[in-house]
């Protein structure tokens, strides 16, 4: 959970970082970066659950999709089928020139193209393989994810038509956040991510140990032993505490600091954490500080600072996030075309300047660079300081 903690109407900050390294970063002024929403949030597919006779509801849908890949005539009153291959835990994607760069996209596929594609590398995939992601009515589309782990040809097969399993974390660096459409699709990868995960991770009820089957187009699964038949939905489980309480909880545990009034700031999917917690929900925020003294638990955290707040804005000032962007997108169109074959990302900043940063600040693409920039230039914390009294016990004058 990454948080900034700061006392609202003063100029100090405490800096959590895992690895807090200082990069030789390039100076260019601050660069205004306005996002709807966060990386990851605003799914543009409609996941509402429509009525059972609907066809763009999940279970008709699946309905639909069962009669078409069995080799039934598609009725010209059921929507079409969009499908997006995942092959562990990389969702495919293609890639398109544009004038500032190349942009890469989604690798959609039509139903018949992927059952070609998956008939040519002997890849035979039951119901329970469709994971369900919503649809578009407007536009008579209904959306599925489905995991081809497994299917090493198919990597060969689509690379011949320039699409590529891109890391995940590799398109949230490529995505340019001032297109509305870009960040809309890293929303639907994200999601499918989750989703897929989910379904290999339940594979088993945890009541009482037999097989799980999904339901609902695998929006929720089932026990399969008749004397159980639990239901199991994707969920965030609480600690058994507050969201407020965990936060003066693992600060004082990572850093010693004691905190009074919490302040949320926003949340965001994140759906590229580590391989033991790869989907995660991120909430961020704001708290006082009633304490100065920093003991960091080395398990924890490598290092914890206070920085003020003109040192955490000449930072900012130094990052290229949009040069960073740019760079990553070339290598994604390179990785699309056969040309480039790694998928690890070069430095996320340019670096050109012999200046040393203060420290190292994430780019857009994660909420803690939206905390950070928030408190800096204190975006819509007037108000909320303006409504709040002191802390009772906190620190005035940090």
């Amino acid at each position: 959970m990454p948080f900034v903690l700061s006392a609202l109407s003063t100029s100090t900050l405490l800096s959590l970082s895992k690895t807090l390294s200082r990069q030789t970063l390039a100076r260019r002024p601050t660069m205004s970066i306005n996002m709807a929403f966060h990386a990851f949030a605003g799914n543009s597919i409609k996941s509402k659950t429509p009525k059972s006779s609907d066809p763009f509801s999940p279970n008709s849908a699946l309905q639909t999709l069962k009669s078409l890949t069995l080799g039934q005539t598609q009725d010209p009153s059921s929507p079409n089928f969009r499908v997006l291959p995942f092959r562990k835990g990389r969702p495919l994607a293609g890639s398109t020139g544009g004038d500032l760069g190349p942009n890469w996209h989604l690798g959609w596929l039509n139903l018949g193209d992927c059952k070609v594609f998956l008939e040519n590398s002997g890849v035979n995939l039951g119901e329970e393989s469709w994971v369900f992601l919503g649809s578009n009515p407007e536009e008579y589309v209904v959306y599925w994810a489905i995991d081809v782990s497994e299917a090493n040809s198919l990597v060969g097969e689509l690379g011949s038509r320039q699409f590529c399993f891109v890391e995940l974390r590799t398109l949230m660096v490529a995505t340019d956040w001032s297109d509305e459409s870009a960040m809309g699709e890293l929303a639907i990868a994200g999601h499918a991510r989750a989703l897929l995960e989910w379904h290999n991770n339940s594979r088993f009820c945890g009541h009482c140990g037999e097989k799980t089957i999904p339901k609902e187009a695998g929006r929720r699964k089932q026990c399969s032993s008749e004397l159980c038949k639990k239901r199991v939905y994707p969920r965030v489980d609480p600690p058994g505490e507050s969201l407020e309480e965990a936060v003066r909880r693992e600060t004082w545990e990572e850093t010693g600091i004691e905190v009074g009034e919490v302040i949320y700031h926003s949340s965001q999917p994140w759906p590229v954490g580590p391989n033991s917690m790869p989907c995660q929900l991120m909430v961020g925020f704001f708290a006082y500080a009633k304490s100065l003294e920093i003991n960091v638990d080395k398990e924890e955290l490598e290092d914890a600072q206070w920085h003020s707040r003109e040192d955490v804005k000449k930072a900012l000032s130094f990052a290229e996030y949009k040069k960073a962007q740019q760079t990553v997108a070339a290598k994604v169109d390179q990785m699309c075309k056969g040309v480039e074959k790694a998928q690890n990302l070069a430095a996320d900043f340019n670096v050109e300047s012999g200046e040393l940063a203060t420290m190292f600040i994430p780019g857009p693409f994660a909420i803690a660079h939206h905390l950070i920039s928030s408190w800096v230039f204190q975006d819509g914390l007037k108000g909320v300081e303006a409504h709040m009294k002191q802390p009772s016990g906190s620190l005035s004058n940090l």
